[in-house]
């Protein structure tokens, strides 16, 4: 269940950051404005870019950390299992 949250983030993000990142430069570019207004308006797309991103890899973060979590814990209750297994084997031979 843990893959499958994290491949739906990731499917959700990185598009989304693609075309933000894509559609602003396209305005941006098509946008009759001076130049004065032009490098306003990239410094709060730029600012407003960072924060997004910013957020989004402390998600990937914490989605990474709950990750490997899970996999440690999953490594661990294999371990056990054979362990088990192993003990019920020796004992019936």
């Amino acid at each position: 269940m843990k893959e499958e949250l994290v491949k739906r983030e990731r499917s959700i993000w990185v598009p989304f950051l693609i075309g933000s990142a894509v559609g602003a430069g396209v305005a941006l570019l098509l946008a009759p404005k001076s130049g004065k207004e032009l490098r306003k308006d990239i410094k709060d797309i730029a600012g407003s870019t960072r924060d997004r991103i910013s957020t989004t890899v402390e998600k990937g973060r914490e989605i990474y950390d709950e990750s490997l979590t899970a996999v440690k814990d999953a490594v661990e209750a294999g371990k056990m299992a054979y362990i088990q297994e192993r003990e019920k084997h020796l004992k019936a031979a």
